[in-house]
């Protein structure tokens, strides 16, 4: 009589999880039938060919006011893709990121600004200062793993902001403003328009970058790393030399971003990296689904386009946005694009 309880009981919870299943199995099938999809190679290719049209052709139809929304997507799309290197790649919890691209706003700003150097000579200088920046934060730190990563990160921030919003050079609190914007063949960059279309191909670039990145033997070792450190070093990987060199790359992308972002807005403030935005890119990164390209671009143009679409309700539309990422997190815990492997 009790293992027929005990089975019974076990039939219950059984049912129990089946519906559970089944009602986030509804839009699993749905998203999953898209993924079917769009591994044939002709419907990846009508599809990009469709999304490269429709991005191209943005500027002949919107007004400033969607540019300045559909620019704001591109830029997070180029943050998202640095921070993926270092959390879906790697495995690490970065909740410092918004530093990284402070670095790279202010190292190109003061030379523009103070110093009256080309922006376009600044470039170098940002990379070389993102990888001393990514060495010095790294070098004590990629030996600790999880919530101690996260810690530490999460005080770099803090350090780079409160840095930047008391020395002189940077414009203490009120930082960097009139800043010279830059020129491409003799015209400078003063539209809307031009800056969307200068985004889309540093999009594209940090996409290829991100691609060759993962597909190299380089990208496999972090892959190692991300599923488990000790048997990665059991293999005979270096994981902390993989680690440094993938906080390195996430770092200068982040600054390349943060140097054509303070161009474009022609000033620069502490204001502008606050941990929230960290916290906004890590997100994105999570919500489109750690390690993927797609997804992560999904996320990060999810994440700066839903909130403007309830813009004019108000404050309220914050509450729309919470909702919608509470539901995604129910039903795709994975994110919305995840690695095969994850789905």
């Amino acid at each position: 009589m009790e293992n027929k309880n005990n089975l019974d009981l076990n039939n219950g919870e059984v049912a129990v999880v089946h519906e559970g299943t089944a009602k986030r199995g509804f839009f699993t099938r749905i998203i999953d039938s898209v993924y079917s999809f769009m591994d044939k190679t002709h419907n990846k290719i009508i599809v990009a060919v469709i999304l490269l049209a429709f991005v191209l052709t943005v500027p002949l139809w919107a007004d400033n006011y969607i540019l300045q929304v559909a620019w704001n997507a591109m830029f997070y799309m180029l943050l998202a893709l640095g921070c993926n290197i270092i959390v879906g790649f790697t495995g690490m919890v970065d909740l410092g990121f918004a530093a990284k691209f402070a670095v790279g706003a202010y190292t190109s700003g003061i030379l523009v600004h103070t110093f009256g150097w080309n922006f376009w000579l600044t470039l170098p200088i940002v990379v070389i200062v993102g990888m001393i920046a990514a060495v010095l934060i790294g070098g004590p730190a990629l030996r600790l793993r999880s919530d101690y990563l996260a810690i530490v990160t999460l005080g770099f921030g803090e350090i780079v902001r409160t840095v930047a919003r008391n020395l002189e050079i940077t414009g203490s609190a009120s930082g960097l403003s009139g800043i010279k914007r830059p020129y491409i063949f003799g015209t400078q960059l003063t539209r809307i328009w031009m800056w969307y279309y200068l985004f889309v191909f540093l999009v594209f670039l940090f996409v290829v970058a991100s691609n060759r990145v993962k597909d190299s033997r380089f990208g496999r070792g972090l892959a190692y790393v991300r599923e488990d450190e000790d048997a990665a070093r059991a293999m005979g990987v270096n994981v902390v030399k993989f680690k440094m060199w993938a906080f390195i790359v996430g770092t200068v992308m982040g600054a390349i971003a943060g140097a054509f972002y303070v161009m474009q807005m022609a000033a620069v403030s502490p204001n502008s990296f606050q941990f929230t935005q960290s916290s906004n890119i890590l997100l994105a990164v999570v919500l489109g689904g750690m390690g993927k390209v797609p997804g992560v671009m999904a996320g990060a143009a999810f994440f700066s386009i839903f909130p403007e679409i309830f813009r004019s309700i108000g404050e309220y539309r914050m509450l729309f946005f919470g909702i919608a990422l509470v539901l995604v997190m129910i039903f795709r815990p994975q994110g919305l694009w995840p690695e095969r492997r994850r789905r």
